[in-house]
């Protein structure tokens, strides 16, 4: 099967491929729901011809706001095959930043899953280019109402699919736009030697991160161009990934550590069978060792770290199973060695590579680099350049034996539990309140959670507010993960000639002790 897979440029190749070649074999597990590569086909052919008939532009873009599903999956594939580009919104999002992003994205056509049907109808007066709402209640019935040929619309690799935002420094999210060919980039099959990634017919793969995340569409995608059995999880839930690992015989699966760690201490984990798990892929922020030892333990089978960002389309350097040694060896501190096909190097503010083992910024060029952010040229040339190098924001440095070793982040942004929180958003919103006169956002290092946003407040003369004030406030004004968990008062924050806070300088005693500024 392998030998047809460097034919699939589009995503809708996927489905077509595998409902003429495995027919039978089960696409999807969910709620459920079992389809099959021949059913999954003809309902991506449905949500395609259905998009055609509302008269979707080419590369309009549709909107999908909900739990994981496979419906989101046909629509995702079946949106490509009618050239149209998937925007799958953060359903943990407040109603402000959930009507930007739909509005910046100029969503036309809107599924809504279960439960959000009332926020969007709040919504539906802030968005003028949305046309048409679609409640996934009613999503059957709108889908088996069209026909079920393959569409005839055109479709190039180079076309845009999946649009996804990720938190912006400046406050807003930023929408970032990957192409067929980016999703194609890092499923090769000289990239299917690395005995990690080596996927068999038998395979089952756990869709247990969220769809908004590339951790979450990439690696349904990834089980979809093997055409392996996946099981779609609507929302994580450490009972049910041991219950499906166990029903389902999972082989596969990816995890960001805090997911990690929450499954494997809950208390039925030393009563699972764990025999069928093949590989565990963690990524999205550093794993403590020990942790990583804990679950080296317990699940009993190989490990591989994944580092890559939405604007990489994932994954673009790996630390692979053989690499993992549980008495914590050097390469253990690395992030891994570049994927093939990636090229990755180290430099300075000046766009010089360093000496190995010299701490700079990290920066990569390969295939799956993002098209571009939406709308946002002046942000695209900043972050990839006219020979193709894109700078990553973290810092770290390469040995040399060309791991890669993350060092710090020359952004400010704090990654909680796999999510990405930038404190120019989180400041902003707290900047509303009345009562504060100055604010300062950064990460801590929380055992749980890798960080934790902490907010250093400086109060208006004369007013006084309590850190469960400042966090209630912000609840109102922003999803709650990207809420402060802890609050600071101080008389003023530190800043330099410039004006500019000195977050290093307020981050330094939380950090203290620790060989590096990230958790």
């Amino acid at each position: 099967m392998s030998s047809y897979r460097s034919e699939l440029t589009r995503l809708g190749d996927m489905a077509r491929l595998y409902a003429s070649e495995t027919p039978n074999k089960i696409a999807f597990v969910c709620d459920g729901r079992e389809q099959t590569y021949q059913q999954y086909n003809a309902h991506c052919n449905q949500v395609a011809n259905g998009l055609t008939q509302m008269g979707a532009p080419a590369q309009g873009r549709i909107g999908y706001i909900g739990k994981n599903s496979d419906w989101y999956f046909e629509l995702l594939l079946g949106g490509a095959k009618a050239n149209q580009v998937m925007v799958s919104v953060n359903w943990r999002l407040a109603p402000p930043e959930v009507a930007y992003i739909l509005q910046d994205a100029e969503v036309e056509t809107l599924f809504v899953d279960y439960g959000f049907e009332d926020m969007v109808d709040g919504l539906r007066t802030d968005l003028p280019s949305l046309k048409n709402i679609i409640p996934i209640s009613q999503y059957e019935h709108w889908r088996d109402s069209q026909s079920a040929d393959e569409p005839t619309v055109d479709v190039i690799p180079d076309d845009i699919c999946v649009q996804l935002y990720t938190s912006g420094t400046t406050g807003n999210p930023k929408g970032v736009q990957l192409a067929h060919r980016n999703l194609f980039g890092l499923r090769r099959p000289d990239i299917e030697d690395e005995s990690w990634q080596r996927w068999t017919e038998d395979d089952v793969s756990l869709v247990a991160m969220p769809n908004f995340h590339i951790g979450g569409t990439g690696w349904g995608i990834s089980g979809l161009y093997v055409g392996a059995k996946n099981v779609v999880m609507p929302e994580f839930d450490p009972g049910q990934v041991l219950d499906f690992i166990q029903t389902y015989r999972i082989s596969k699966l990816f995890m960001v550590p805090a997911a990690l760690q929450i499954v494997v201490r809950d208390p039925r984990a030393k009563d699972t069978d764990f025999s069928c798990l093949d590989c565990i892929l963690y990524g999205a922020s550093p794993i403590p060792l020990d942790l990583l030892k804990e679950c080296m333990t317990v699940f009993g089978c190989g490990f591989a770290q994944m580092y890559g960002m939405t604007e990489t389309t994932g994954t673009i350097v790996a630390l692979p199973p053989e690499d993992h040694d549980p008495e914590g060896g050097p390469k253990m501190r690395s992030a891994g060695k570049a994927l093939p096909g990636i090229d990755v190097q180290i430099w300075d503010d000046d766009g010089n590579e360093v000496p190995r083992g010299t701490v700079g910024e990290i920066v990569a060029r390969g295939p799956a680099n993002m098209k571009g952010y939406w709308k946002l040229p002046e942000a695209t040339a900043n972050t990839i350049d006219a020979d193709g190098w894109l700078r990553t924001g973290d810092a770290g440095y390469m040995d040399e034996d060309d791991y890669v070793y993350i060092h710090d982040r020359v952004k400010d942004m704090i990654i909680s539990g796999g999510e990405n929180i930038y404190p120019a958003e989180v400041e902003s919103a707290l900047y509303g309140h009345a009562d504060i006169a100055d604010v300062a956002v950064i990460g801590v290092p929380d055992d749980k959670w890798g960080e934790a946003v902490k907010a250093c407040v400086v109060v208006h003369e004369g007013k006084t507010l309590s850190a469960d004030d400042v966090i209630a406030y912000a609840r109102t004004q922003i999803a709650a993960f990207k809420c402060p968990k802890t609050v600071d008062f101080i008389p003023e924050l530190p800043r330099n000639p410039s004006g500019k806070i000195l977050r290093r300088e307020l981050r330094a005693p939380y950090w203290a002790g620790k060989d590096r500024a990230v958790n």
